[in-house]
């Protein structure tokens, strides 16, 4: 049985996956996804200012479901839950940040994409997996492959997916949502070119609606 947070993740269909350079586009940043019906974010640990970002959001805009990403050490998972994230990502099976996360109620979501991997985060009740790089890693025909001894886990692939492979995702059954910096780029928010990133997620949200999606079950 998934729980409320992994249903709102599948219910949404897409997470924005960026990175943040100036501290001062946080903000601005949240509230555009939010305006755009999107109230989720990942920031990943990239960039000097991403937990002070993380921090940021959560005092400006209390309500958002917000992720760490990049999480690869212990201290890392500590401090942005401090600052204010909602749930950890990270591309591997930090154990240790992964056994001091579930110990304290905190979702992780661990990148798997190797059997060995899927049963170290299956001993530890993981059941909801990052697949990351997925396109480099052979995109939805892999996880189909990679999947299919493991019946109840679910993946969140990242990595390579844009608009026009998006529904070849979400419409697996193995795929309970997917990540990307697309959304939300780099550049842009750089730039400050948030009415480009308020169009590209309110199209992906009217696809992700569109689609006849697997139920999750």
């Amino acid at each position: 049985m998934f729980s409320p947070f992994y249903r709102s993740l599948y219910a949404f269909g897409i997470i924005p996956v960026v990175e943040i350079d100036d501290l001062n586009r946080a903000e601005v940043l949240a509230g555009t996804l939010i305006e755009a019906g999107l109230p989720l974010v990942e920031i990943t640990l990239r960039t000097p200012v991403a937990v002070k970002a993380i921090q940021r959001i959560r005092e400006t805009h209390p309500k958002i479901l917000l992720g760490a990403g990049t999480i690869l050490t212990l201290e890392q998972a500590r401090q942005s839950v401090s600052a204010g994230a909602d749930f950890l990502v990270s591309p591997g099976l930090p154990l240790d940040a992964l056994e001091w996360a579930l110990g304290e109620g905190i979702p992780f979501l661990p990148g798997a994409v190797t059997p060995h991997e899927i049963l170290q985060g299956l001993r530890m009740g993981i059941e909801v997996f990052k697949f990351f790089p997925a396109e480099t890693m052979g995109g939805v025909a892999a996880i189909k492959a990679i999947s299919d001894p493991f019946p109840s886990i679910r993946f969140i692939p990242t990595g390579g997916i844009q608009t026009d492979n998006l529904a070849a995702y979400l419409t697996h059954e193995r795929v309970l949502a997917v990540g990307g910096s697309w959304l939300a780029k780099r550049q842009w928010i750089t730039s400050g070119q948030f009415d480009q990133i308020k169009a590209q997620v309110k199209a992906a949200l009217r696809l992700v609606q569109s689609l006849s999606r697997p139920p999750l079950t």
